[in-house]
């Protein structure tokens, strides 16, 4: 039985730059080869792979996990910030314009 290449994407994005990559790959193919496949790595030198989070279709991947036909593998940046932290001082924020309201 001969082997059944399909396409897959490869995503990766950067506040200024968004970037979708195909690779043709077989049954069996995982995140890792995918992404290696693409060879994303060679335009944006700071990923990682190795301390890299991926996703399929924004729901979180590992690296050995099998793809489909079809599937659009995502490469997370780290974050910048801690949500809970962020979320907390917008919260603090918005809680000190409340008070100062002035006029209104």
């Amino acid at each position: 039985m001969a082997s059944e290449q399909f396409e897959i994407e490869v995503a990766y994005a950067k506040p200024e730059e968004q970037v979708i990559l195909t690779v043709t790959g077989e049954p069996g193919i995982t995140v890792q080869q995918a992404v290696e496949r693409s060879r994303i790595t060679e335009r944006f030198p700071e990923i990682d792979l190795a301390s890299a989070k991926f996703g399929v279709f924004g729901k979180a991947a590992k690296g050995d996990a099998p793809l489909q036909p079809g599937d659009r593998v995502e490469i997370y940046r780290p974050l910048i910030a801690d949500p809970k932290e962020a979320r907390k001082k917008r919260a603090a924020e918005g809680k000190q314009l409340k008070k100062g309201g002035g006029e209104g």
